[in-house]
Order: structure tokens, then C-alpha cells, then sequence
């Protein structure tokens, strides 16, 4: 096999590069002014290339999760220091405003209910036997002793009346394009987060969110732990949220089964069903 023959040289590369530089009728210069041109062409070509309507691909996570209508279920893992708790849960949703979420098990929660319409939200205990509407003052508050709050549930239609968004980064991690995508509320959006920033595939799906306060100091993250495929479409099967100074304290959310575009009744988001025991 021939080696190629290494040919070395005292000149450091700025002198090698004006020797080169002096040699001939000034040809030189007006062929290197013309790869620096050609360059900056093809790197403006691929910077334009890059640009995103950030607002579509959040907007294509949000359908990709949900669909026309979605069936789900589920399992929430809460840990704390002294404690854990696992719960069942099924859910449906329709559209990106309407949802209902029922515990399944354990058997003490069994029944516990929320019902998401619009901007209107309720939740069920069988215990008290009754719906309570939630006041907008409660909407910050935890949603089952979880991480997760009744803001966090509530957010999806939210992103597309309450936000603009901004891209900050762009990278590529196994074979696929990450976009860092900072969601800003609106002068007049009434929201509990100063910024969100979202970390989303090329491929639309969730990789994670930091939830920033008012004074843009970051306060929870939700990350996801799984990517997998169920009823056909590919996301973030398994996700976790919990404040970011308290590592051992946290909300996980798996999802077992999923099923989309289901032809789903108008009176499954209703009050009345809310309390029912319906499953399916």
C-alpha cells in the first residue's frame, strides 16, 4: 500500500498564506475573493434554510398528542422524600380545549374526576358527592397532591392565544434536528409563568420544558424519559416534572395505551359525565 508523503514546512500558516498569496498577477486574490463569496452565498442558502414557523411546530406537538380526539391510559408516579404514590388514570381530550381525567386506582382514588371545557374547568370527588367549579385563583395550585398544577393541564390551547414564540437554539442529536423554542406571554395573557422554554424534535415531538417565574429564574422542568410509538404515532410516552432544586421530589407520567380520532359523544365533556364512572 503507498503512504502518502507528508511534506513539511517552517512557515507558520499566516506566511504560507501570504507567500501564496504573492505569487502571479494578482490572480490569486480575485480567485480566493471569489470562494470567500461563493461561501458566504452558501452559507446564507443554508441559515435561510433553517428558519421554522416556530409556531407551527409547537402547534404540530400539540395535535400529535391529542389529535381531533384521544383516549388514554395512564399511570402517575408521585415520589417524595418520605413518601410514594402510584395512581390509574384514563382521560380523554377533544380538540386542544376539552378534556376529562378520572382516576382509576388506587381504590381510595378511584373516581376522582376533572373536566376541562374552554377556559372552564371542574373536579369530582365522590366523597363530597359534587362538582366544584375552580375559581381562576386556584388554576396555580397542585393538581393531585402531583408536580403537575391545573394551570399545567389547562395550558395547551393557551400556547396558541397567550404566547409568541421565539427560536434560541438549533442542533442535532441522533440523526434529528432540536430546536430550543422560548414561549413568551403576551403583555396581557394572564399566566402563571414568566417564560417557557421548549426543547422539541424536528419530528414535532416534546423532549422538555423549563417553566420560568416572573423574574425569568427557572423553577420546574418537565422531561422526557421515553420516546415510544402507541396508536400509531410517535412521542414522549413517558414524561417528569419537579422543581429543579429539589432532585428528590418529583411527578412521572406514562401513558400504556392510546387511541386517536375516536368518535367520541358531546356528552362525555359534560358535568353529568364528570361524575359518572364511565370508562370508555
Amino acid at each position: 500500500m503507498l503512504m502518502p508523503l507528508e511534506v513539511k514546512s517552517s512557515m507558520s500558516p499566516v506566511e504560507g498564506l501570504s507567500w501564496s498569496m504573492s505569487l502571479g498577477d494578482g490572480r490569486h486574490m480575485k480567485q480566493l475573493k471569489g470562494v470567500l463569496v461563493l461561501s458566504l452565498t452558501v452559507v446564507s442558502s443554508l441559515c435561510a434554510s433553517e428558519e421554522i414557523d416556530v409556531r407551527s411546530l409547537v402547534l404540530s406537538n400539540l395535535e400529535l398528542s391529542r389529535g381531533g380526539t384521544s383516549y388514554a391510559e395512564m399511570t402517575m408516579f408521585i415520589k417524595r422524600p418520605t413518601w410514594e404514590r402510584r395512581s390509574s388514570l384514563v382521560g380523554w381530550t377533544r380538540g386542544t380545549k376539552d378534556s376529562l381525567i378520572r382516576f382509576t386506582a388506587p381504590a381510595k382514588d378511584a373516581g376522582n374526576a376533572m373536566l376541562k371545557l374552554g377556559d372552564k374547568m371542574w373536579t369530582f370527588n365522590p366523597k363530597l358527592n359534587r362538582n366544584i367549579r375552580l375559581p381562576s385563583s386556584m388554576m396555580g395550585q397542585s393538581w393531585a397532591g402531583s408536580d403537575f398544577s391545573y394551570n399545567d393541564l389547562s395550558r395547551s390551547d393557551k400556547y396558541l392565544t397567550d404566547y409568541r414564540f421565539e427560536l434560541v437554539d438549533t442542533k442535532v442529536q441522533e440523526g434529528k434536528k432540536i430546536y430550543t423554542i422560548d414561549a413568551i406571554p403576551n403583555d396581557d395573557a394572564a399566566v402563571v409563568w414568566g417564560k417557557e422554554r421548549m426543547t422539541l424534535r424536528e419530528d414535532a415531538v416534546m423532549m422538555g420544558i423549563v417553566f420560568y417565574d416572573q423574574d425569568l429564574q427557572p423553577l420546574k422542568e418537565m422531561k422526557s424519559l421515553k420516546i415510544g410509538n402507541l396508536g400509531g404515532r410517535t412521542f414522549s410516552t413517558h414524561m417528569r416534572m419537579g422543581d429543579i432544586d429539589d432532585p428528590n421530589s418529583y411527578t412521572e407520567f406514562e401513558y400504556q395505551k392510546m387511541a386517536f380520532d375516536l368518535d367520541l359523544e358531546d356528552r362525555l365533556f359534560s358535568t353529568f359525565s364528570l361524575r359518572s364512572e364511565r370508562t370508555r
